[in-house]
């Protein structure tokens, strides 16, 4: 047989295809070339063969998704705080695979004692993470979780109890793991077909002790989030059957019409848009709409949401309402606890969203739902679809958990492994969002980097990568999560250019909304939109606890021009901006490619003159480049002027010649 040469590249244009089944996906990644110098039958069939992958690739099949849909009807006894329900559920099996089991999540039965939670939290409780500035000893407790599991009583304990799920009539065997169902399906479900479950089950309303639960602090009776057996989501990972132990959520999109039977004594705002106004009443009726409440002590309240992954409801007897129209954008209620003292806030709230919503939707994209709700409730501010449960009218809080709808919301992230894709992009989002209505002329991200840094300097960072329940302190995942994530964006855009990233932001919602997107897909479409490789940027900044850390070194007179210095001493290789400002008052911004980026951005700033250098290798940790000026003509050189490089350690970034 004749010889034939293999030429495999490591990193191809066919990344984008995260989904495929594995070994496809590899070969489809890193075979780039098949070469065979043999007969022309040989030459054929490798003629055929990279004929398949061009089609393939062109092709570019979406991600397949699983589609659900509920009905449920619950029942709710507010004086015991329990309830029971039924769920009828239509499931669709998208994915290539035959499923011989399903999961279902039930929160709730995280808040008994000795839970996973429980356990969990009393460990991190045990470790000192710094001292605070009353000089007391800082333990890594979430402070709203603390030991409070442990000392609950039987009924203040939540529960979740499903009594059967059926299918086709027939019960199937269940397994329960503490937060997680597991149903033994008697008869597997096929490939690209279509499932119907019938679920009854019952549960008690824990008393409030994080997102979800009764009497808050604030005094809200019910936040009622995780509140029902919801089903896991099954993508091309496989099962994400999650344990409640701490963190966010990941769910199937689908369609819900749920109706929650209360006493009439209780107004309730949630996910989704009201059926029934004129029935129920309480300022969700049109103007002018006469309200007609039905006979008996209890109202049933009709929600519908169609298109969403999670559903959400609060209830409580002293509830008023607010309400905003956008320009172009969704109905907004703002429902909270009335107070004469705090109504004020609330409205300053409430206008400051309204007012907020054009600029959100011209950047990250227009939010596609009829109606959002602020609603107070929970231990802080959690997002759901279509509504957020939020303590108080914290405006900074508000823009966050409602930007979570473009994150958690349409993009469905896992935010299990990839928390800093929802966290940290909210809380970019949010950072930018209240610094252009303020009309903030400082750095919009400064307490971002300044999280990141406080990390970074810390002995407890942890890659990007680990998993969200698995960092070893709640200090780690939370400044990973949103504040390095955070400056995740914030760095791109020193990296292509701010209106690059507009362009990427935008790009992303187009592309990915609805479709779980990871880590990957995101770097594609900021590949494409600045024509750079970016894979080095998201290896170092996700999977690595590498910093930034460059200096400005010598500055040298030599025959008539100025050799100016720059060493590395981080482990992270970055492109660089390093401003010149003369003594005349002209400045000179040199901008430094990085080699692994194979391009180099535009121009953002047209008052200093930009020059581009040749690219830096990222294996030589010194780089230098001329000026045709004398050391005397300069008064300042600055790495990174607009702060938005994440070097650690700014003050050798700065060099100011004396006499100037």
């Amino acid at each position: 047989m004749q010889c034939f040469r293999l030429i495999i590249f490591r990193k191809l244009y066919l990344r984008h295809l995260a989904g495929w089944p594995a070994g496809f996906g590899w070969l489809a990644k890193n075979l780039f070339c098949l070469q065979f110098n043999c007969c022309l039958r040989m030459k054929i069939f490798t003629g055929s063969l990279l004929l398949f992958f061009v089609v393939t690739v062109s092709a570019q099949p979406d991600r397949w998704q699983q589609r659900i849909k509920y009905i449920m009807d619950i029942k709710v006894d507010a004086a015991a705080n329990q309830f029971t329900g039924t769920q009828k559920i239509d499931y669709w099996n998208n994915s290539p695979d035959t499923l011989t089991r399903v999961f279902f999540h039930l929160y709730w039965n995280a808040f008994q004692p000795n839970s996973m939670m429980d356990v969990r939290s009393r460990e991190l409780g045990k470790i000192l993470v710094g001292v605070n500035k009353k000089g007391e000893d800082v333990y890594d407790w979430d402070s709203r979780v603390k030991d409070r599991i442990k000392n609950l009583k039987p009924d203040e304990i939540g529960y979740q109890k499903v009594k059967y799920v059926k299918v086709n009539g027939v019960e199937q065997p269940l397994i329960e793991h503490e937060t997680i169902l597991e149903v033994k399906l008697l008869k597997p479900i096929a490939p690209k077909s279509k499932s119907s479950f019938d679920v009854a089950f019952e549960a008690q309303v824990p008393k409030q002790v994080r997102r979800s639960g009764r009497d808050n602090a604030e005094g809200i009776r019910f936040s009622m989030s995780q509140w029902y057996p919801k089903m896991a989501e099954y993508d091309y990972q496989g099962w994400n059957a999650n344990p409640y132990v701490a963190r966010e959520f990941y769910g199937v999109w689908g369609d819900f019409d749920v109706n929650i039977t209360i006493d009439k004594k209780y107004m309730l705002a949630g996910s989704g848009t009201l059926q029934n106004a004129a029935e129920v009443g309480y300022g969700y009726q049109p103007d002018g709409v006469q309200v007609h409440h039905t006979a008996g002590a209890n109202l049933t309240w009709k929600f519908k949401a169609d298109n969403v992954h999670d559903f959400v409801w609060a209830a409580d007897t002293a509830y008023t309402m607010i309400k905003r129209q956008p320009a172009n954008g969704p109905l907004i209620y703002v429902v909270y606890k009335k107070a004469d003292s705090t109504e004020t806030s609330w409205k300053k709230m409430a206008d400051f969203v309204e007012k907020a919503y054009p600029y959100m939707a011209k950047t990250f994209g227009a939010y596609p739902y009829k109606n959002y709700s602020f609603i107070q409730g929970g231990d802080g501010g959690m997002e759901y679809p279509m509504a957020t449960l939020i303590k108080s009218y914290s405006i900074g809080t508000a823009v966050h958990e409602w930007m979570h709808s473009w994150y958690q919301g349409l993009m469905g992230t896992n935010e299990s492994l990839y928390p800093w894709m929802d966290e940290g992009f909210t809380s970019y989002a949010e950072s930018r969002v209240v610094g252009y209505i303020n009309q903030d002329s400082g750095f919009w991200y400064q307490k971002d980097y300044e999280g990141y840094f406080a990390l970074a300097k810390s002995p407890r960072e942890e890659p990007m990568s680990t998993h969200s329940d698995h960092y070893n302190t709640n200090y780690a995942y939370s400044k990973a999560a949103y504040n390095k994530g955070a400056v995740f964006l914030a760095q791109l855009g020193y990296i292509v250019g701010d209106k690059k990233l507009d362009e990427i932001l935008l790009d992303y919602y187009n592309q990915w909304r609805f479709k779980h997107p990871n880590p990957n897909d995101f770097i594609r479409v900021a590949e494409k939109a600045s024509g750079m490789e970016l894979d080095w940027y998201k290896e170092y900044w996700v999977n690595t606890t590498r910093t930034i850390d460059f200096a400005l070194g010598d500055v040298n007179f030599e025959e008539g021009k100025s050799k100016i210095v720059i060493k590395r001493s981080g482990g992270m290789p970055m492109p660089l901006d390093v401003l010149i400002t003369y003594k005349d008052g002209k400045k000179e911004l040199h901008y430094i490619p990085l080699n692994l980026m194979y391009g180099s951005k535009a121009q953002e700033d047209s008052s200093a003159a930009f020059i581009q250098h040749p690219e830096w290798k990222w294996t030589d940790t010194e780089y230098s480049f001329e000026i045709p000026y004398g050391v005397t003509n300069i008064k300042e050189i600055n790495i990174d002027p607009s702060m938005r490089l994440a070097d650690i350690n700014r003050v050798n970034n700065r060099i100011v010649v004396p006499g100037n």
